[in-house]
C-alpha cells in the first residue's frame, strides 16, 4: 500500500469512527473542498463547520472503499457506497424522518506534504433525493 493510498485509508476510517476531528488532522491548512454540486470551500475551519453541519443531518457509513493512486503520489481518487439515514432535514431538500438511502459515490484526491489538499466530492443528488422520498 502506497503512503497516499494509506493517508485517504485513514481519512476514511475516520469517517467512518465520527472521529472529525481525526479527519481534519490529515488535511492541509488550506485545504479545497469541492461540495457535491455546491461552492468551493477552503480551509480547515470551514471543512469542520461543513462536518458539524453533515452530522446533524445525517448518519453515514461508507462501505466498500476503493482507493486508486496515480505514480507520483500526488493524486488519488476514491469509489465508495455510501449507507446513510437522513437525521433532520437539511436546506433545501426533502423533509427527514430517519430515511434510509445507499448511493454509490466517489473523491477525487490532491495530495501535497503528506496531507490531503483537495478533496471533491461526487454523487447523484437526484438518487439521493428518489431514495429519501423526494
Amino acid at each position: 500500500m502506497t503512503t497516499t493510498e494509506s493517508l485517504i485509508r485513514s481519512y476514511y476510517a475516520a469517517f467512518n469512527a465520527g472521529d472529525v476531528e481525526g479527519m481534519l488532522a490529515l488535511l492541509d491548512e488550506n485545504v479545497i473542498h469541492d461540495i457535491n454540486q455546491g461552492e468551493r470551500e477552503r480551509g480547515i475551519p470551514a471543512f469542520r463547520t461543513f462536518m458539524q453541519r453533515m452530522n446533524r443531518h445525517y448518519r453515514e457509513e461508507l462501505r466498500d472503499i476503493v482507493v486508486l493512486t496515480d505514480g507520483t503520489g500526488r493524486r488519488a481518487a476514491a469509489e465508495f457506497t455510501v449507507h446513510g439515514t437522513y437525521l433532520a432535514t437539511d436546506a433545501g431538500l426533502p423533509e427527514a424522518a430517519g430515511q434510509g438511502y445507499i448511493l454509490p459515490a466517489g473523491a477525487f484526491f490532491e495530495v501535497h506534504g503528506g496531507r490531503i489538499a483537495r478533496i471533491s466530492n461526487t454523487y447523484n443528488l437526484a438518487d439521493w433525493v428518489r431514495q429519501v422520498g423526494g
